[in-house]
């Protein structure tokens, strides 16, 4: 199986960026009328939820998506079950909601991120409000102000394919089947075709710890943090995403100058499926951005033993995707029976590193 290639078409050019967005976690007060408060300066985003974040209500009381339609709820109708992870903004936790008994994830956003982590999070809220129709990305259910924390309650899924794959080759001495592959491979293309065609954005960070699994055999995309708008068809910004699973129109600074469209996107799910099939990084380590400019840019694409020649299919028509869109595979079962022999830990939901 060779890595993953695209020439996905070009999509229709948007009229302009987004300008960068402001939160204001400033002295929040705590009286249960609190609001989280946005500065209002900038564009509107496309969505409406987004749009009454920034403006002026992130609320001490919201909307929660519940299995049973939506419902009002506050931070008491939640009771936490403990920390499930820690990342860039703050904690991540289990939660359930007492009046439906429904398990999410509720990340707390402190009330101290600087600029960067409030953009990001800004970027991130947007994609996943914006996706409830699509099945490969985790699902958005609701957000609350508590006491100078923004919490946002989201999907809760099993692992990330980063710590699954580890403990697969490392500790069971086992390898991940070709059909699970396929799967994973589909799910994530679905995700990507989904973040292309309707929001005209590219991910820019595909890596096996933003690709997430759960008992149900559900795969699904998270974190869209630095996820880049597409104008042409054509992103341009360079310093965002992991180095290691860079596209070479990323790395090379000439070519980069550029741009670079979603087929970046594919180099990356491309070295994740590498490494995922073989238990291992397709590249040694590098020492320096020369090394990985002259491994990457210049030299061969990694490629596992016996695969195909490379197809000229545009992705999501890929032989290999085709052949799992309709071949039924029992990815529950195979997802049940690794993590049940995974250690008793937390398990790594979305968006935390």
């Amino acid at each position: 199986m060779s890595c993953v290639q695209s020439d996905i078409n070009s999509a229709s050019s948007l009229s302009g960026k987004r300008k960068a967005l402001k939160l204001n976690f400033a002295n929040p007060p705590i009286k249960p009328t609190t609001r989280f408060t946005l500065s209002t300066a900038g564009p509107p985003f496309q969505n409406p939820h987004i749009e009454r974040l920034r403006t002026h209500s992130i609320e001490s009381s919201g909307k929660l998506k519940t299995a049973g339609g939506d419902c009002d709820f506050t931070a008491e109708d939640l009771k936490d079950l403990g920390e499930i992870g820690r990342g860039a903004y703050g904690s991540v936790n289990k939660m359930v909601h007492k009046p439906s008994n429904q398990i999410m994830a509720v990340k707390r956003i402190r009330s101290t991120v600087d600029e960067k982590e409030q953009k990001q999070l800004l970027m991130d809220l947007d994609v996943v409000m914006r996706s409830s129709d699509c099945l490969y990305i985790v699902q958005f259910y609701g957000a609350l102000f508590r006491e100078g924390d923004c919490w946002i309650c989201m999907e809760l899924m099993s692992t990330s394919f980063d710590k699954f794959y580890k403990y697969v080759y490392c500790a069971l001495d086992d390898v991940i089947p070709e059909e699970i592959l396929g799967k994973i491979t589909l799910a994530t293309v679905k995700a990507l075709n989904h973040l292309k065609e309707y929001l005209k954005i590219i991910h820019r960070d595909i890596k096996p710890s933003n690709i997430l699994l759960d008992r149900n055999g559900n795969i699904k995309l998270c974190d869209f943090g630095i996820s880049g708008q597409l104008v042409d068809s054509i992103a341009k910004t360079r310093d965002a995403g992991c180095r290691p699973y860079m596209a070479p129109e990323r790395i090379d600074p000439s070519a980069s100058r550029q741009g670079y469209d979603v087929r970046s996107d594919v180099w990356s799910l491309g070295i994740t499926l590498y490494e995922l099939a073989t238990g291992r990084f397709p590249y040694p380590k590098w020492n320096s951005v020369f090394d990985q400019l002259t491994q990457v840019v210049k030299g061969e694409p990694p490629q596992l033993t016996n695969s195909e020649d490379r197809q000229t299919d545009t992705t999501s028509k890929h032989a290999f995707i085709l052949m799992y869109e309709e071949r039924s595979v029992d990815v529950a079962s195979y997802v049940c029976r690794i993590l049940d022999q995974m250690p008793t830990s937390p398990s790594s939901p979305m968006y935390v590193d």
